[in-house]
Formats: structure tokens, C-alpha cells, sequence
């Protein structure tokens, strides 16, 4: 009996031990897997990329943007086409909605820290059709990387002030010197010497947006002030007035600046060196030669002051530049694809008196004549300045207005004034028309812009905005263009006459931002 007793408890001590191994093999609960770690080190939205010490941050915004009396983007009707005649078949509005998303990785490396940066924008565009600057509707404004002090892709251009994408305004049609907040493929290398003090060098892609274009004179048929354009295009190539359609790439743009960031704000210095080059004299023989090229530039310079005793918040920016043969440092923006470089607008129907009456002007690196090397001239470069200023006051968090103005002239000296006035007064100088043979003055072409915005966040990261501008558009031929097409200026009869005369206009544009 004993020892079945003992045969029974050992069995039970050893069923006990047994479970309690058993319980003590099996895995305990895991801790919950944390897959998004915030990363704290470049500010708000970034987190480690799982399984990596790469810090990310996804963004974007809709925009959704209506415009009246003008372009896109309060841009003024004033290249040309149905909305600068003030015909019947004009847009009174322009409407666009635009996707975009961003994405914005740091990692540390013993270099410094490595960044790559890239957007796309979607857009859908009114009035029938979703093309936009690009001559699509998907558009890539930023593709970068940063590494070592090095910037490779499209980016901001150096010439640009660090202030460039905080200008306050809604619109791409104010003039502000090189204006170019789509980027601009480079390559640079920044020294950072302390105390907010850096360097920067840079060769930068002049296509498309740095290149205003180069015409020979001698040639006929070029497109007149309201003939249709497309760039690239024409039988001479650059020998039409598309602005930005210049044949061939042949040097980048050399860009350096020197700039100083500070709690009160900043200050750049930039300048940049532009290669000129024409096409051939003519297009059948190109053993007839061609123009040599010829460098032009432009200096800048910009402040900028944070926090001024109006309020908190406010700040003050302007800048101020000047471009030989490099106009598009001065007559900057994404306005290209609509006139190419090429400005006309025919007097308001609502004006006694304007309705006959144009303003034109030419924005161009330069001009030559010739059919060959024998007659044919170099290049006579083009001179341009203007002077920009941006004043923003905060009433409060909510609420603030901006005030902007510009102004920018082009001139062509007395040679280059000669051949665009020997082109526009030959018969079929242009696709459009000819000026009389009684005309004077100069191609000299100005404008100036006046503009307000103001600006409600009712909640973080939504903005609905409002502007206005006015521009003026100053001319300096005394005299008398005639038409010899008809239906340009749209809705005109060929012998249209035009008496040259400054124009004024308004335009104006509300927008709703989210960004995220």
C-alpha cells in the first residue's frame, strides 16, 4: 500500500513538472511592433522609414484657383490671342484644380545630411482643355538631391533669393525679376562659412526658362503681335518671335551668389553669365554662316526683413536687378508658353476712343540681320532692369494683406532698334501686319504692376485668398500698326488700323489651399 501510494504522488509531481516546463516554454506576449517612429530631427511630419535611419515626410496640397479678366493665376491677358483683343470669343475666367504631392527624405550621414526632394502637381484646367506651361497636365516643379554641400536636379535657381517660394502673392503673371519658382535642373556646390554666411556656384540649364529668344530681322514672315505661336517653331527656327524657343543648348548659365540669413531676415547678392547664339543666316545654306555667340549676365540683388515693428509677423522683401542679353532674369515667371516673349493688347471696347488703339513690345535676348555672312551682323544684345517690393501685415493669426508692385523695361539700343523698325515696316514683315512708314520712336517695352492680396486661415493649413492687380503697359512707337490678315487681332478684318498706345488693365483671382 505504501508504495502504490508513493507510485501515485510521484506520478502527480512529475505531471506538475512536466506542466510547468511546458508553461514555461511557451512564448510570453510580444511587445506591440512600432511601425511608424516619429523623426524629430527636421521638424514636424518625418518618420523613420521602417528598417532604416532614413527620415521621410509625405505633403501636398489642393489649390484650386479662378482668375478674371486675365490668365491663370491673375496672369493679364496681354500676349496676345481672343483675351488681349477683347474679342467676343475671350475667357472672362480661367479656372484650374491642382494635386500635388511631395515627398522629402533626410538622412544623417558623416557628410552632413543627405535630402532628396520631389513633387508632382496633376492639374485639370478649364475652358476644355488640361494642358498647362509644360504642354501637359502631370508637371514636375521640384527633383533634387542635396549631399555634401552639392545640389543635383531641378531646384530653385540660385540666382533666386531664399525667399523665392514666400513671395505674397497668388499669381505667376506679376513681374519680379527671375521669379522662377518651378526650378531649373543644376548642378551647385553651397559653402556655408557660419554665422548664416554662404556660397554658392552653380551651372544652370538655361532651357526654358532663362532663354528669351533670338531673331534675325532680315527674315519675313515672322509671327506679328497677335499671330498664333508655337513654340519652337518657324521657318528659321529662333528667327520668329517665340520667345523661348531658341535653337540648340549649347552652355549652361554660370550662376554664383553670396548671401547672409539672420533672424531679421536676409540679404542676396547673385549673378549669372548667358551665352547668346543665333541660328544660321539662312535655312537652306547653312554654309552661309551664322552670328558668333555672344555672353550677356545679370546681378540682383534682394533683402529681406522679418518681424518689422507693424507687427508681428510682417515682413518687407525687395529686389532689384539688371540683364544684358539675359532678359528673362528680368521678365521672369511661367508665363512663356502663352505669348513666347512677345506682349500685345488692343484698348478696352469699354473706352471712347481705345478700341483702335494696341501697345506691343518684345521681350528678347537679342537681334541680328543678314541672309549671309557677308551682309549679315553679330548680335546686339538687349539692356533690362526692374525693381520689385513685397509688404506683408498680419491683423491678426488669422487674417493678413499684402501690397506688391514691379517695374520692368527692355530696350535694344539704337541698332537694334533700327532692325526691328526696318522689320516691322517692310511689307510682310510679320505674319499679322506692319507698322506705317510714318511710325517713330523706339521697341523700347515696359510694364508696371500694382497688386494687393489678402488672405483668411480659418483653420491650420487652409488659406482661401483673394487679389487684384493693375498693370500698365508702356510702349514707345508713335505711330500706326495695320493688320494684313484677317482675324488677327481675333475677330478683326485684314486693314485693321491701330493707333500705338499705352494700356492699361485689371485683373484679379481667388484661391482655396489645403495642404497637408
Amino acid at each position: 500500500m505504501k508504495t502504490f501510494k508513493a507510485l501515485i504522488l510521484g506520478s502527480a509531481a512529475g505531471v506538475i513538472a512536466v506542466g510547468g516546463a511546458q508553461a514555461a516554454d511557451l512564448p510570453m506576449k510580444a511587445k506591440a511592433v512600432e511601425y511608424v517612429k516619429i523623426c524629430s530631427l527636421y521638424g514636424a511630419g518625418f518618420y523613420y522609414i521602417p528598417g532604416t535611419d532614413t527620415c521621410m515626410r509625405i505633403g501636398g496640397a489642393i489649390r484650386l484657383d479662378t482668375a478674371f479678366g486675365g490668365n491663370l493665376y491673375d496672369a493679364p491677358a496681354w500676349q496676345g490671342g481672343a483675351n488681349g483683343a477683347y474679342a467676343y470669343n475671350q475667357n472672362d475666367f480661367a479656372d484650374r484644380a491642382r494635386f500635388n504631392l511631395t515627398s522629402d527624405t533626410r538622412t544623417a550621414t558623416e557628410y552632413g545630411v543627405l535630402r532628396t526632394y520631389a513633387n508632382l502637381q496633376i492639374d485639370w484646367t478649364g475652358q476644355g482643355t488640361s494642358a498647362i506651361a509644360g504642354g501637359s497636365a502631370v508637371e514636375t516643379d521640384f527633383a533634387f538631391i542635396q549631399f555634401a554641400g552639392f545640389t543635383f536636379g531641378k531646384a530653385v535657381s540660385e540666382y533666386d533669393p531664399t525667399w523665392a517660394l514666400l513671395k505674397p502673392t497668388i499669381t505667376s503673371g506679376f513681374f519680379a525679376g527671375s521669379n522662377n519658382g518651378t526650378g531649373i535642373l543644376q548642378a551647385a556646390y553651397t559653402a556655408s562659412f557660419g554665422n548664416g554666411v554662404s556660397a554658392t556656384i552653380s551651372l544652370e540649364d538655361a532651357q526654358p526658362y532663362r532663354t528669351a529668344g533670338i531673331i534675325n530681322t532680315s527674315v519675313t514672315g515672322l509671327i506679328g503681335p497677335f499671330g498664333a505661336t508655337t513654340l519652337g517653331s518657324g521657318s528659321f527656327g529662333t528667327a520668329n518671335f517665340a520667345g523661348n524657343a531658341s535653337a540648340g543648348d549649347h552652355v549652361p548659365d554660370i550662376v554664383g551668389n553670396l548671401r547672409l540669413d539672420q533672424a531679421w531676415g536676409s540679404l542676396h547678392f547673385a549673378a549669372a553669365a548667358h551665352e547668346n547664339h543665333g541660328t544660321f543666316y539662312t535655312t537652306t545654306d547653312a554654309d552661309l554662316g551664322h552670328p558668333g555667340a555672344v555672353w550677356g549676365g545679370a546681378v540682383t540683388g534682394a533683402i529681406e526683413f522679418k518681424n518689422i515693428p507693424t507687427g508681428a509677423g510682417d515682413t518687407f522683401r525687395a529686389e532689384a536687378g539688371y540683364a544684358h542679353g539675359a532678359a528673362k532674369y528680368i521678365f521672369g515667371g511661367t508665363i512663356d508658353s502663352a505669348g513666347a516673349g512677345r506682349f500685345a493688347r488692343l484698348g478696352s471696347t469699354n473706352v471712347t476712343g481705345d478700341r483702335n488703339s494696341m501697345a506691343m513690345g518684345y521681350v528678347l535676348d537679342g537681334v541680328y540681320t543678314g541672309t549671309n555672312s557677308a551682309n549679315g551682323t553679330g548680335i546686339t544684345l538687349s539692356n533690362a532692369y526692374e525693381v520689385t517690393a513685397f509688404y506683408e501685415h498680419y491683423w491678426n493669426p488669422l487674417w493678413r494683406t499684402s501690397l506688391f508692385a514691379n517695374y520692368s523695361h527692355i530696350d535694344y539700343g539704337s541698332a537694334g532698334d533700327a532692325a526691328l523698325m526696318a522689320l516691322f515696316k517692310g511689307s510682310g514683315g510679320t505674319t499679322t501686319g506692319s507698322l506705317t512708314s510714318s511710325t517713330t520712336g523706339s521697341f523700347a517695352f515696359a510694364t508696371f504692376q500694382i497688386g494687393s492680396r489678402t488672405a483668411w486661415t480659418p483653420v491650420k493649413d487652409l488659406t482661401i485668398s483673394g487679389e487684384v492687380i493693375y498693370t500698365q503697359m508702356y510702349q514707345n512707337l508713335n505711330g500706326t500698326f495695320v493688320t494684313s490678315a484677317a482675324g488677327t487681332p481675333s475677330g478683326a478684318p485684314s486693314g485693321s488700323s491701330y493707333e500705338m498706345k499705352n494700356q492699361g488693365l485689371w485683373t484679379g483671382a481667388i484661391q482655396m489651399l489645403r495642404s497637408f
